[in-house]
């Protein structure tokens, strides 16, 4: 059972660094096409500029030739703000040559974690640099999403866009990690990418009972979602009550506590005065609920240290945070913690975003540092914080 160390994780810690004869830059579409063309294949420098990586403060990590001027080996990484990992997208020219420099440069920040998306990158070449493959993530365009797509009309596409349905999901077919920490305790929980807007609470707490070896990898599908989803939503978010009812109603021999720090409705500030109405009754009702169930509502503040505690015990804890930090724009959201390191929390993040770069590589086994987490569960007006712990059972 890892321990907490007070080992320095920064954020993102992507920041220039020449050293050791390394070129780290930022990376500039366009700008570095004489020097990438000569050992990156078109279609790579394609993908690199297909998205804009802007957010996730893009690098080009190099190797220059013996002569200082053209370079060798180069790399791609990115990262999620106010996370403990970098990503490579691509390694190109020398690839062991690239990889080693961004290893290096990581560990030099302080991180935790490297990943490397599965592009360009083979299963044997990736173990070769240390790295170990991923879990293909569970709901592939292959099932829900394909089938949709070609039984579908446009009417039919335009009703599911109106309801914020979400796309399958993008992101290459494997990817790597490299802990440069400790690694979690326990084996990864598989992942899985939510296919709504609205249904992250719903598959965190799926995710965490596959975690805990009580629900299969066949029955982890969107059925398993949109179902759950439906006992515990409060339309069309699930708050901390009604998800910790739905779980125990759901799971009755794991052990639940809802940790809530107010006693007023949450997740309506967006809302006009007569939507909250309503969806405030359902509230209340979600806390008789809970206590004809006999789930405890803790109204203390959750700290961190208490998160780890739970963690190191084996629990998991679905937490409500904001985007804002990571994604850029304000939007309640749960995520599935599951395991620690040395001063980050490891968490399941269910929703990526292509449209940047993100993949399901960045969203799984993501560690966030442990004040990074902190900020990110105060969320709304009053930076409420809310979570449901649940128990292995």
């Amino acid at each position: 059972m890892t321990s907490h160390r007070p080992t320095p994780v920064t954020g993102s810690g992507i920041d220039e660094n020449d050293g050791d004869g390394v070129v780290v830059a930022p990376f500039e579409p366009g700008e570095q096409d004489a020097a990438l063309s000569r050992i990156a294949p078109a279609e790579v420098l394609e993908r690199w500029r297909a998205a804009d990586r802007s957010a996730h403060a893009p690098r080009i990590v190099a190797v220059p030739g013996n002569d200082g001027t053209d370079w060798t080996a180069a790399a791609l990484v990115t990262a999620r703000p106010e996370t403990a990992y970098l990503k490579i997208v691509d390694a190109v020219g020398d690839v062991p040559a690239a990889v080693e420099a961004v290893v290096a440069y990581a560990r030099g920040r302080g991180l935790a974690q490297v990943k490397w998306e599965g592009w360009t990158a083979s299963t044997e070449t990736a173990a070769a640099a240390g790295f170990t493959e991923l879990s293909r993530p569970l709901g592939r365009a292959g099932e829900w999403g394909q089938a949709r797509e070609e039984g579908e009309g446009q009417e039919e596409r335009q009703a599911r866009e109106e309801e914020g349905e979400g796309e399958p999901l993008a992101g290459p077919d494997t990817g790597h990690v490299l802990w440069l920490t400790e690694a979690p305790p326990s084996a990864p929980p598989p992942y899985y990418g939510q296919t709504t807007h609205f249904t992250c609470g719903a598959v965190t707490a799926l995710v965490a009972r596959a975690h805990a070896g009580a629900l299969s990898r066949a029955e982890f599908d969107r059925q398993a979602e949109l179902t759950l989803w439906r006992e515990a939503t409060n339309f069309p978010a699930c708050e901390p009550v009604g998800l910790g009812v739905a779980v125990r109603r759901n799971w009755p021999s794991s052990p639940v506590t809802i940790h809530l720090d107010t006693d007023r409705p949450v997740l309506l500030d967006h809302l006009q005065e007569n939507e909250r109405e309503w969806r405030a009754v359902l509230q209340r009702a979600s806390r008789a609920d809970a206590d004809r169930l006999g789930v405890p509502i803790d109204p203390g503040h959750l700290t961190i240290e208490t998160i780890r505690g739970a963690l190191e015990r084996r629990d998991h804890v679905l937490l409500l945070i904001s985007l804002a930090a990571m994604q850029g724009f304000e939007v309640p959201h749960w995520v599935a913690c599951h395991g620690t390191v040395p001063g980050a929390i490891v968490i399941e993040d269910p929703w990526s975003n292509p449209k940047t770069g993100d993949t399901w590589v960045d969203a799984h086994l993501l560690p966030v540092p442990d004040e990074s987490l902190d900020g990110m569960s105060r969320v709304g007006e009053e930076g409420v914080r809310g979570a449901v712990v649940m128990g292995r059972g």
